[in-house]
């Protein structure tokens, strides 16, 4: 079977909540990070055979072929199309998978997976709409829930694995440490594209994540209010709500030959699964057993590990039932202090992850992500 490669990989930084990236319209956050992601390639713009993005709240400004705006947006000719995912908060994880399917097949030799969301100017749940919502009656039947809530689905992980607050808020400490530690490294200066904002004082361009809080303390996490009565998670020790944008660019060897293009990683191995959509975040535990056995790996083979940590339960449940190293997770810290902006968390955290196996001299990565309706998708990359 034909490999994919991946030739560049990049993001903006982290936006927080009606922050600096508040300004820019989504279609053209994301167009400015296809225009960054081509040119660090050195590749011509018009040899991009399709653009894949994810984004996860399809309405108002990142409505109407999103993707498409996108590309309108971007230094990519009008003769390069793009088609617009929601595969939840795995979406552009997702993307890259379709990317690496499409070269792997044979179909294409160039594709870009891509995500965005700008949640400060499309909110979360925004898309839902009148009516009945999504959830059917004879869904609820099926399942005895008036809805699905991820909220309670942590709750519920937390009340599984005995998770206390404290064992939740430490995680989140430990998240922003390892960010903080990383922005002082420069370890993500690789990774990001700068984006022109306009501020009070001017025009300015936006290159740190905005979330991250280095003076934090166990003291200042325990004051945050738990979502729920009686509950553990707060939004202190769940992911922000970011603003973003990242992208992938994808290729076949005969790509490489024929633009002269080296590439960074490999995608090695990759899959999709499902299961309860009740607690719903449990199911990037079983996405990885199913990976591995499909790699024919052990999780001792992996260097790093990228788990999002939409809520704090979700990595932890993961690196105590995977028996994995904590060591090698998140290792530069992970959404809950570098924020998760829904459909392009993805295609960031594969980013940093790429750019974090070159930079310690390491081999194979393993990413995945909880995502709404109990699904996960789990993906290992070589670097190379």
């Amino acid at each position: 079977m034909a490999e994919a490669y991946i030739v560049e990989a990049v993001r903006t930084a982290g936006g927080r909540r009606n922050g600096r990236l508040s300004g820019v319209h989504p279609a053209d956050l994301a167009g400015d990070v296809l225009t960054g992601l081509v040119s660090r390639a050195g590749i011509d713009p018009g040899s991009v055979e399709d653009v894949v993005l994810g984004c996860v709240t399809q309405v108002g400004e990142q409505s109407f072929a999103f993707a498409r705006n996108a590309v309108l947006a971007s230094s990519l000719p009008i003769t390069v199309p793009a088609v617009t995912v929601d595969r939840q908060c795995g979406s552009s994880q997702q993307a890259v998978q379709f990317a690496a399917q499409a070269i792997m097949s044979g179909t294409q030799d160039i594709v870009i997976a891509a995500g965005a969301e700008s949640m400060s100017r499309v909110p979360m749940l925004s898309n839902q709409g009148s009516g009945t919502g999504p959830i059917s009656d004879r869904i609820r039947q099926r399942f005895g829930v008036r809805g699905f809530s991820q909220f309670e689905g942590a709750e519920m992980m937390a009340s599984k694995y005995g998770y206390s607050r404290e064992t939740l808020d430490r995680f989140a400490l430990h998240s922003h440490q390892l960010a903080a530690a990383a922005m002082a490294a420069g370890a993500f200066d690789r990774e990001i594209v700068p984006i022109a904002i306009a501020t009070a004082e001017g025009p300015d361009l936006h290159t740190v994540d905005e979330g991250v809080r280095p003076d934090s303390t166990l003291e200042k996490i325990g004051t945050v209010k738990t979502l729920v009565d009686g509950g553990v998670v707060t939004a202190a020790n769940a992911s922000q709500i970011c603003d973003g944008a990242s992208a992938i660019l994808v290729v076949s060897e005969r790509a490489l030959k024929d633009h002269g293009l080296t590439p960074i990683a490999r995608v090695h191995a990759m899959t999709v699964s499902a299961g309860d959509p009740v607690i719903m975040l449990e199911e990037p535990i079983a996405a990885t057993q199913r990976l591995l056995q499909r790699a024919g790996m052990s999780i001792d083979e992996i260097d790093l590990y990228e788990v999002n940590e939409a809520f704090a339960p979700v990595p932890l449940a993961w690196l105590e039932v995977l028996k994995a190293d904590p060591a090698r997770l998140n290792v530069h810290g992970g959404s809950i202090a570098l924020g998760h902006p829904l459909g392009s968390s993805g295609t960031k955290l594969m980013s940093t992850l790429v750019h974090a196996l070159r930079r310690r001299g390491k081999r194979y990565g393993l990413q995945t992500m909880c995502e709404a309706g109990g699904i996960a998708n789990a993906t290992i990359i070589e670097a190379l």
